[in-house]
Formats: C-alpha cells, sequence, structure tokens
C-alpha cells in the first residue's frame, strides 16, 4: 500500500463518517508562542477543544504535517523521522470513547488489512494523586473487539516503562501504563500542566513486527513501549476530558473530546509489515535517487543511516521553506539550517561530488504534488534557498578547516564556525588525535539549557493561555495591523506575531525604518478606533467569500473550505479590519486602553518589527 492510499482510505473512512476534511495547518504555529513548530495534530484545536465552537463543526478530519525538532540528532534509527504527517480525527463534544475505539480498530484491521494478531493496545492505569481513575471501559470495548476476531485479550498491569522492562509481557494484548506514558497533553503528565491546560487519558496501538528479536540492551523483557524496535507505535487515541484548575486539581471540560494522531507512515509501514519507515515509497524514492547519485547501496550497513539522515532532514528542510521559513541562526530558522547542514555533511559521506542536495527536491516533491499543491508550487523557490544554503555551508567548512588547523576547539569551531563536530572528529583522528567528546558534550549541554531558557521566556505566555490581557492584546494587534496598512501602504503583511499578557509584537513587511510621524499616526489612528467602541464580530465564511471581501491571511497558514474572520465593524457596515482568525478577541474595542508604541526595530531585510503595549 502506497503512502497516498493510506492518506485517502483514511480521510474517506471518517468523510463516510460525518467528519468534514480539514486543511492542514502552517508548520509554523499561528498565535501560539509557546512553541516553535506544529509538532501534533492537536496544537491547532486547542482553542476548539476547550469549548469554542469549530467553523467545520463537531466531527473533523485531517492529515497535519508535523515537525518535531527535538528528534534531530536521534535520525538514523528505522523509524524516527522529524517530519511526519498525522492522520487526525476528532470529536468536539460529539462522540466519545465507544464510537473511537472501534472505528480505529475498523479501519487498521479491515481498510488498512493489518493483521489483528499483530496489534497491542495501552491504556491509563489512573492517577491516584491527581484523582484520575484507571480507564477499565477503553480496556473492556478493546477486549471484546479482539474477541470478535477470535483472540483472547489479557490484560497486563506494568505502570512504568522501567518496570515494563522488569514484569514483561506475561501474555497480555492490554496492557496498563501510569500517566508517563498513557496521559496526554502539550505539556506532558498532569503534576507538570499549569491552570487551563487540557488534557485527559489515552490509548495507544502498537504493531508487532515478529521477526525482530527483542534486544536485551533496552532491558531485561519486552513490552510494547519497548524501545528494541520489536513494537512500533502507529496511532493514539486521546481522550481530552480534563482541564487543570488554579488549585492544581482537575475538573471535567464542558464536553467530552476525542484527539486521534496517528503516523501516516508508521501506518503505513505497518500495513507493509516492515520495520523500516524508509522501505515506504515516498522515501523508497529518495533513496533510489541517493544510491543513483552516490553508487552507494541503502543495504549496505556502514551508509544505511546516511542515507536515512539525508532523506529525512531534505524533506523536513523542504516542507518548512515551503511554509515561509528560511535557514538562519535564530528561531525556526536555526533548525532549517541545522537540518540542511547535517544532510550535506552526510551527502559528502556518500561520496557525492558533483550535484548538490537541492537535486532531492523533485523526487521528495513528486510524492506530494496532490496533496500539498502549495508546497509543490513552490518547487523552484525551495530549491533556490537550499542551493544558496550549501554554497554558504561550503564557505563555513572552508574557514572552519582553516581554524581547525590552528588548533581551535570543537565547540568553538560548532558554535562559532558552524563546523560540524562529527567532522573535527575525522580530522583529528586521521592525524591520530583523539579530541575530548565528553568534553564537547558537557559544554553544548550547557549551551542547549541556555538557549532553552531564552527560548522559554521568548516565547511564555501568549494566546495560548487565553488571559483577558492576551484577550486584550490580541484584538489590539488586529487593529495594529490595520493602521499600519492604512498608514503605510496595502503592501504590509503579516509575517510573525508574538502575544503575551504584557504586550503584543508583531513582524511585517516594510522595506524601511518608520519615522516618528509614522509611529504617530499608527497610535492615534488605533486609539481613535479604541474611542469609537466599535464591536468585533465573527463570522464562519466560505473561504472564497472571505478572499473576496479581502480579509488579512495569517502569515504561513493553510485554511479549510470554511474559515472563521474577525471583523471591527462599525453599526453602519464599515469595517476597520477583517481577518481570517479563531480568536478569542474581545466583544468592543471600548474595552481596550490607550495604545502606545514601545519600540520599531528590522529583523531582517525588508521585515520590520513593532512591539506595542496597552496602557
Amino acid at each position: 500500500m502506497k503512502t497516498a492510499e493510506v492518506r485517502e482510505k483514511y480521510l474517506k473512512f471518517f468523510e463516510e463518517r460525518g467528519h468534514k476534511i480539514m486543511a492542514s495547518a502552517s508548520l509554523v504555529p499561528q498565535n501560539d508562542p509557546t512553541t516553535l513548530f506544529t509538532g501534533s495534530g492537536m496544537q491547532p484545536m486547542i482553542p476548539y477543544l476547550l469549548g469554542e465552537k469549530h467553523p467545520l463543526g463537531t466531527r473533523i478530519t485531517d492529515s497535519q504535517k508535523s515537525f518535531r525538532s527535538g528528534d534531530i540528532d536521534d535520525i538514523g534509527d528505522n523509524r524516527h523521522t522529524t517530519f511526519f504527517e498525522m492522520l487526525g480525527n476528532w470529536s468536539l463534544g460529539d462522540y466519545f470513547k465507544k464510537e473511537q475505539v472501534p472505528w480505529m480498530f475498523e479501519f487498521l484491521t479491515k481498510e488498512i488489512g493489518i493483521d489483528p494478531n499483530k496489534l497491542y493496545v495501552s491504556v491509563l492505569i489512573g492517577d491516584e494523586k491527581n484523582n484520575i481513575p484507571k480507564d477499565t471501559e477503553t480496556a473492556e470495548i478493546w477486549k471484546g473487539l479482539f474477541a470478535d476476531k477470535g483472540i483472547e485479550a489479557k490484560e497486563v498491569e506494568i505502570g512504568s516503562e522501567k518496570n515494563g522492562y522488569d514484569v514483561g509481557m506475561q501474555g497480555g494484548r492490554i496492557f496498563y501504563y501510569d500517566v508517563g506514558k498513557n496521559w496526554w497533553s502539550r505539556v506532558g503528565v498532569p503534576d507538570k500542566m499549569p491552570a487551563g491546560e487540557p488534557g485527559g487519558p489515552d490509548t495507544e496501538m502498537f504493531y508487532e513486527f515478529s521477526d525482530i528479536p527483542h534486544d536485551p540492551k533496552y532491558g531485561e523483557n519486552c513490552h510494547p513501549n519497548c524501545d528494541c524496535g520489536r513494537f512500533m507505535e502507529i496511532g493514539n487515541n486521546v481522550f481530552m476530558e480534563y482541564k487543570k484548575n488554579d488549585d492544581g486539581t482537575f475538573s471535567k471540560l464542558p464536553q467530552s473530546n476525542v484527539d486521534f494522531g496517528g503516523g501516516l507512515e508508521r501506518i503505513t509501514a505497518a500495513s507493509l509489515n516492515t520495520a523500516d519507515v524508509f522501505q515506504i515509497d515516498i522515501f523508497r524514492g529518495i533513496i533510489e535517487t541517493l544510491e543513483g547519485l552516490s553508487g552507494k547501496s541503502y543495504s549496505d550497513t556502514n551508509y544505511t543511516a546516511a542515507f536515512r539522515i539525508i532523506a529525512d532532514h531534505t524533506r523536513s528542510a523542504i516542507f518548512l521553506i515551503g511554509d515561509g521559513v528560511y535557514p538562519s541562526n535564530a528561531d525556526q530558522g536555526y533548525f532549517v539550517r541545522r537540518l540542511l547542514r547535517r544532510a550535506i555533511r552526510y551527502w559528502d559521506k556518500l561520496g557525492i561530488k558533483k550535484e548538490g542536495i537541492a537535486e532531492l527536491v523533485d523526487p521528495i516533491l513528486d510524492y506530494y504534488e496532490d496533496a500539498y499543491v502549495d508546497t509543490y508550487n513552490k518547487k523552484e523557490e525551495i530549491k533556490s534557498e537550499i542551493k544558496k544554503e550549501e554554497q554558504k555551508f561550503r564557505e563555513t567548512l572552508e574557514r572552519g578547516m582553516k581554524e581547525f588547523e590552528k588548533g581551535i576547539d570543537s565547540f568553538t569551531l560548532f558554535t562559532t564556525y558552524g563546523f560540524p563536530v562529527e567532522l573535527t572528529e575525522e580530522l583529528a583522528k586521521e592525524k591520530g588525535v583523539i579530541i575530548g567528546r565528553s568534553e564537547f558534550d558537557l559544554k553544548m549541554k550547557g549551551h542547549q539549557n541556555l538557549s532553552r531558557s531564552g527560548s522559554e521566556q521568548k516565547f511564555k505566555g501568549g494566546l495560548a493561555d487565553h488571559s483577558q490581557e492576551t484577550v486584550r492584546l490580541h484584538t489590539a494587534h488586529h487593529l495594529l495591523l490595520a493602521a499600519l496598512q492604512n498608514v503605510l501602504g496595502s503592501n504590509v503583511k503579516q509575517r510573525g506575531s508574538n502575544i503575551t499578557s504584557e504586550r503584543l509584537r508583531i513582524d511585517f513587511s516594510f522595506e524601511r525604518k518608520m519615522t516618528d510621524e509614522d509611529k504617530k499616526k499608527v497610535e492615534d489612528l488605533v486609539n481613535i478606533w479604541i474611542s469609537e467602541k466599535i464591536p468585533m464580530i465573527r463570522r464562519d465564511m466560505p473561504k472564497a467569500e472571505a478572499e473576496a471581501l479581502g480579509a488579512e491571511h495569517e502569515f504561513g497558514a493553510t485554511y479549510g473550505d470554511v474559515v472563521s474572520v474577525y471583523f471591527a465593524e462599525r453599526s453602519d457596515g464599515t469595517r476597520v479590519s477583517k481577518e481570517f482568525c479563531g480568536g478569542p478577541h474581545v466583544q468592543n474595542t471600548s474595552e481596550l486602553s490607550h495604545f502606545k508604541i514601545l519600540k520599531e526595530e528590522a529583523v531582517a531585510s525588508g521585515i520590520r518589527r513593532v512591539k506595542a503595549v496597552l496602557e
């Protein structure tokens, strides 16, 4: 079965069960400054899981582009990828466990043709501390489904992942794990969740590759959450029914939600009974191209990891660039640069001399021509960006070689010159010198902790908390964009935002520094609109209608056929602002106080930034 077939079957399966198909959101989260990337299908859905009405209704399905930066250094095994598609379906206060679990079992066994004897599942053992019960209801549903296939589904209590290595399978089919494994929220286990964050128990589905023996280096005994490769998680049904309160306790959400996420690539691999996701069609084409260019074989274990790293990293970089993220030394752009430079390093390991890594853009995007038309149509732009980055990196390598000859330490070579530590190690080995990798790792850990701390400070707060101050500043943000376009010209477009409870920030396209007069005109215009007490009105409408009205698009976002548009609209029907947006907003601009610009500055060529507050 091909990847596109699995995607199509999944969307059709849930469309036939009353779900509306939603377009994938951008890899760059909109109005969520708590994270750099969209790492799951759930992220864009938070407002609706909390009770806000979705324009498509209460049953929704999609295939969401996702990127997880934390996995970059681990790529090279047979099942992890940094970019992946997350098949998703949601019930927003509609159906719940008794519908979702049988549907997933039917989809996997009937539509995809997976042998039910190779499926194993996990459920939540409960969390006594937070008064969250054991999920026996879900276990009973699974038990009945397996029984219908003539399979005895023995229940086994495991608890922690660590304990799983001690107790093993015990002939089980249904496994109870603690909140470390069978609880889902954006920020982890219940104790770590902030007030207002939704979460819930989940039930995960694992496929067994029975021909792969357990590797005892991971633990004495195997179990579904073992990392030895015998089991691969292919899907996770989250029952989003709790919200953390201000006092640290948990209460039920106004509505019980279902949030399913399943890795498209992994489900495809399971359908083929291959433990290596790089053997499915979308990767096979890339690897065959690399084999032709390099003269090396993917089956040669000396080069297998190199093939996987190049294929994964280049695909991820292509989709990130397609969503407007260009290689740089900061924020999202840093990861695009890191992906490409690591891919180029392994490209050289394969001994490819003439062609550049942009050669892979066509064989990768050819698989996505129908699914992601916008990205496919940016093919030439993506090639150009990758070629420029490779040229820069080759120049960096040349400078780094000179510094290496001077005896500069590996950490400085990496952080100052972007010189890969693996290359430093290889060159040192050729000279009969062993560099202090442990010292490098120690320094790097401190460097990453410092960067992470800075990132947390930079991205904390924002619309994710839905506080009243943040909501007020969100509305002010809409007015500010409209004022900038009014004063500086209609060519001004939003290129990023960050809204906390203390201030708002907008990045926008403009070629020159704003004058003091420009800034005063913008401030005055926003304050006039505030004084006019203009209602903020949300309307759900066809995307084509919203575009015809000239509603502003959020940067990098992809929208479905029906969208939400917020209007700052006077009683006579004239509109100050109109933007595609899911909210939340104040009801009237009179709820805002005096608007003031704090700072205006450049952030990149042709991109300016304004920071502002409500006094």
